[in-house]
Parts: structure tokens; sequence; C-alpha cells
């Protein structure tokens, strides 16, 4: 009977451990407690540059990415007839501009919003809808990708989940991506998170480089 107990404890032991190993490679060592946090964490970790696509913004102007070149530019993916989750993005967008040190703004680092929704966000439409949330328009620009591939590459390259629900809507997932003085992607930060992501953009402000 003891042997047998040892046996079962043992066992039991080893179970349990083996159950602990796999939560700790299916969570990328814990640090991903969700299939949204793993998927942030890989994008990260491989740092993507921002691929080549013409954006064409509020004020009718059309350039390339490089427009931003040798500043930080934080990106938020929007549409302007979402009626849910992209107030609150562009809301929190707002706010955390007002929190960055207005020598910042313009001169080190600029803002982007990106429609997924080209056909729609004309940039008639984009021009209402930044007055909405105090865009100038040009420290923080509302644009669009008018070729759908360019766009389909750019949210492939930056883990954008964007689904068509056959009504004019879009189930998508939602964050501040900052982009590096060369165009590369350096952080994904939590959009609830106001005061969290203005002091993670001033670091990298401050230390002027990739962090």
């Amino acid at each position: 009977m003891v042997n047998g107990s040892k046996r079962k404890k043992i066992a039991i032991g080893l179970i349990f451990i083996f159950g602990i190993l796999l939560y700790y490679v299916g969570t990328d060592g814990f640090t991903a407690f969700t299939a949204e946090t793993a998927r942030v964490n890989q994008l990260v970790e491989e740092q993507p540059d921002f691929p080549n696509v013409t954006l064409e913004d509020s004020n009718n102007r059309t350039y390339s990415f490089s427009e931003f070149e040798g500043k930080y530019v934080l990106i938020t993916f929007i549409y302007t007839n979402c009626t849910t989750v992209c107030l609150d993005l562009e809301m929190n967008m707002a706010q955390v501009y007002n929190k960055i040190p207005t020598s910042y703004i313009g001169e080190d680092i600029v803002f982007l919003s990106i429609s997924f929704d080209p056909e729609r966000d004309d940039p008639a439409t984009l021009h209402k809808y930044k007055d909405y949330f105090n865009s100038d328009g040009e420290t923080w620009r509302m644009a669009r990708i008018a070729d759908q591939q360019e766009l389909d590459n750019l949210l492939d390259e930056f883990g954008v989940i964007v689904i068509p629900d056959n009504y004019g809507n879009f189930a998508h997932n939602s964050a501040f991506y900052l982009v590096d003085q060369q165009g590369t992607l350096l952080d994904v930060m939590d959009y609830t998170d106001i005061d969290g992501s203005a002091k993670k953009i001033e670091d990298y402000l401050t230390k002027g480089g990739k962090g």
C-alpha cells in the first residue's frame, strides 16, 4: 500500500509538472494569457517595417510613409462608420495626443489614423470625421489607402484583423501602434491605458531611439 501510494503521488506530481510546462509554452512563458496577447508579443518581437503604401489624407494629399521619416508615428486603424470601439479608440488617441509635451508634437512624433474602409472613407469623409476628435489634419492626420492590395499588405504586416460582416461593418482588433523614425514597428500598446501609453511614448521620445 505504501509503495502504491508513493507511485500515485509521483504520478500526480509528474502530471502537474507536465501541465505547468504545457501552460508555460502555450502562454509564451506565462507572459501571454490570451491569443491576442501572444499575437501582440510576437508582432513586437518581429518588428515589421511599415510597407510601401500610398496614403491619401483628409486634405486630399497623397504621399508614401516616407513623409514621416525621422519621426515617430502613433497609428490607429479605424473606419468612420464604426459606432463602437473606433470612437473610444480615437477619443483615447486624442487624450494621448494632449498628454504628450507640445514641443514633441509635429517635430518628433506625428499621429496617424488609417481607415481600412477606403471606399466609404474618402478625403471629405475623413475631413469631417477628424473634427469630432479635434484632429488638426497635420500633426494628427487621418488617411486612407485606396489600393486594396497595399492596404491588405499593411494590415497583414501589422497583425490588424479586419472581418467584414456583410452589413457594412467590421469586426476588428484595436491598439496603438508606435512606429520608429525608420518606419519599423516599435511597440503595440493597449489603447485603454491612456496614461501608460502616453508615458511609454514620452519615454521613447526622451531617449530618442528604440528604447
